[in-house]
């Protein structure tokens, strides 16, 4: 029989596991990877059991020895570990557990002694098994066994025996060379996607280049866009996202507002990617050379700040590829292509591209080669335009074929599509996601988001990143409000979610006129060019500097995963903790732009280490102002005419 029938350990409900091991979990470097698993065997016997870890190369090819850490029994055959990981790339891990007939021994031994039973026979059987184990020993193990079969059989003083017999010493050497024919393992080894740091905590600012110049109707370049990346970094941001940066298509350009037909200086839309100029290996000649891009991403560096393209696989009628590879694209029986269409809506100056073309393999490719071209020029970070209308399978290719041959690329996923769309597009490789933020206004709303993306199975592999705004949506939330409401959405993404991005300077000025019947801004900066006056101070903006501060100097706002929401008394206020190690916040937010709102929060006092009748002061990281506490319900009031939301940092207070 094909059985090994020696194998008496159950190895199940293994957590993390992703589609049966199929899909990596994420994690970043020094993030806590926790490995839970029920063990148990038939009948009473104690058992034992390690985590098995180790890396594999970029192939997929694992040389490197298994390492091991213990795991621990949680109660009800519950079993965790904890590892962690300072290098990227990939992990895997599985589970090996035995019965462990030694501390069997030892648990029987101890009722015996303690019941003052005669124990000669125990004894020997302790040697037995003690006996066993010296083959698999090393010279000195075997010595150092040896000399405890010799102590049990003479059994001169049993108290003695007892005690070493129950000892530390004996149960590691025992466990170090315990039986491994007899060892069970569990039937899958399971993934580990581990990431640089910023996949997990990042801020993003996105802005048009070409809207930078200081002088009206003037087409900005790379070089006045260097000039107000100071102004961006002081605000805290540490990744500049840029539209694309292509050549732009003349054919079908639209024009202000979306128009169909544009006039003769109208610069259409960036999405429209190629002319006779190039394609999307080439920049648009108003913006500079390559040159003025590199010098561009070397200052945003020196500011602390990484460089984000946007990857959007669609052209434009006069893009290079279509008279190269028409093959690529579909034609309609009229002979004409086919371009984009959202029925009723038709976007003639953008061409899909067709994944089920026979030439997909050549296609591929090429896609491949504009990633690894903008690679070579310095950029880490790609922002891709609606990856939900794209092959899933294609994405998956080209995401682990990037990451087997660069480290640290960045893939944010810009999908507004259906749940399961989403989760699809970060099991197949998108480091971060744009999620249902937007559309998210309640408390009840926000609870219950938060706990679907932090408290299930979604936790492993989708990382969000919340965005108040874009250059395609400006949400209720922002349509004619002042600067109360858009305070709210900032501090709420902020705090929420690690990672989160906006889109200015509109935000931060505030700029809140929609285009009639759409949640999208009126004279829309995807078919103009703006003037703006990128050093204006505003009070949004200094919320963005103080919060992106807070952000960088408390870790417990550096992960999405450790929110814990509390009761409040007002349904207009919601609260929440966020801890990581001794930096624990509380975070008390009103819904409410337009009325001062009061109220009770309970404090989750045990989780903050914190006992029942303890004072405790709250600092409030947003004005300073300094309170002290004590037991669990405290009173809140937010005025909007000041700011909406105290984030308080927690510290206990010491005598004297």
């Amino acid at each position: 029989m094909n059985i090994e029938g020696h194998q008496r350990v159950s190895i199940n409900n293994v957590k993390p596991e992703i589609d049966c091991g199929n899909t990596p979990i994420k994690r970043v470097t020094g993030e806590p990877i926790e490995i839970l698993a029920d063990i148990f065997a038939d009948g009473h016997d104690k058992v034992d059991a390690v985590l098995l870890y180790r890396k594999k190369t970029a192939k997929g090819i694992s040389p490197e020895k298994w390492q091991e850490k213990p795991m621990r029994f949680e109660g009800n055959d519950r079993w965790s570990a904890t590892i962690f990981s300072e290098n990227t790339g990939i992990l895997e891990y599985t589970i090996e557990a035995w019965v462990d007939h030694f501390s069997t021994w030892q648990y029987g031994l101890k009722k015996k002694y303690e019941a003052n039973q005669a124990l000669e026979t125990e004894l020997k059987i302790g040697a037995q098994i003690i006996k066993d184990a010296i083959p698999r020993g090393s010279k000195e193990q075997k010595k150092e066994l040896q000399s405890f079969v010799e102590l049990f059989e003479k059994d001169e003083d049993e108290e003695s025996v007892v005690e070493l017999a129950l000892s530390d010493k004996v149960s590691n050497l025992m466990y170090r060379t315990r039986d491994r024919k007899r060892v069970t393992r569990y039937n899958k080894t399971l993934p580990v996607l581990v990431q640089r740091k910023k996949a997990l905590f990042s801020s993003w600012y996105e802005f048009f280049p070409r809207s930078t110049s200081p002088h009206p109707g003037e087409h900005g370049t790379f070089k006045t866009s260097e000039k107000i990346l100071p102004e961006i970094a002081k605000m805290g941001f540490d990744v500049i996202y840029l539209p694309p940066i292509h050549p732009i298509g003349l054919s079908f350009r639209k024009g202000i507002n979306n128009a169909p037909e544009a006039r003769p200086n109208d610069p259409g839309s960036p999405w429209a990617i190629g002319s006779s100029e190039g394609g999307h290996k080439s920049i648009h000649p108003q913006l500079g050379d390559m040159a003025d891009f590199r010098s561009f991403v070397k200052t945003a560096q020196d500011l602390g700040m990484e460089v984000a393209l946007d990857f959007a696989i669609q052209c434009s009628q006069d893009h290079p590829y279509v008279k190269e590879h028409p093959q690529w694209f579909k034609w309609r029986p009229d002979g004409t292509v086919q371009y984009a269409e959202n029925p009723p809506k038709k976007y003639q100056d953008v061409l899909p591209v067709n994944f089920e073309t026979e030439d997909w393999e050549n296609l591929w490719q090429e896609l491949k080669s504009i990633v690894e071209f903008w690679i070579d020029k310095g950029v880490k970070i790609f922002r891709v335009d609606n990856p939900h209308t794209k092959s899933f399978i294609f994405w998956d290719w080209l995401i682990k074929d990037i990451n087997s041959h660069y480290d640290g690329i960045i893939f944010l996923a810009e999908a507004f599509t259906r749940p399961r769309v989403m989760e699809k597009l970060a099991k197949v490789g998108f480091t971060q996601s744009y999620t249902y933020f937007t559309w998210r206004n309640s408390k009840k709303e926000f609870e219950e988001y938060l706990t679907e993306l932090t408290q299930t199975e979604m936790r492993e592999y989708f990382r969000p990143n919340f965005w108040p705004n874009t250059p395609d949506i400006l949400p209720i939330s922002l349509e004619d409000k002042e600067e109360p409401s858009f305070l709210i959405r900032l501090l709420l993404a902020g705090t929420l979610s690690s990672n989160y991005g906006m889109y200015g300077p509109l935000f931060e000025f505030g700029l809140n006129e929609a285009y009639p019947g759409k949640e999208e801004y009126t004279r829309s900066e995807k078919y103009e060019i703006k003037n703006w006056d990128w050093f204006k101070p505003s009070g949004i903006k200094e919320v963005i500097s103080l919060l992106n501060k807070i952000r960088r100097e408390n870790e417990a706002l550096q992960t999405t995963w450790n929110i814990e929401f509390c009761e409040t008394d007002n349904e207009q206020v919601i609260c929440y903790t966020k801890t990581l190690k001794k930096n624990k916040l509380l975070i008390v937010i009103s819904f409410d732009p337009e009325h001062s709102q009061s109220g009770w929060v309970k404090v989750p006092l045990k989780n903050l280490g914190i006992e029942e009748n303890e004072q405790f002061e709250v600092l409030d990281l947003l004005t300073d102002s300094r309170y002290v506490w004590e037991n669990e319900w405290n009173y809140v009031a937010l005025n909007p005419t000041q700011i909406p939301a105290h984030i308080f940092k927690i510290n206990k207070i010491t005598a004297g």
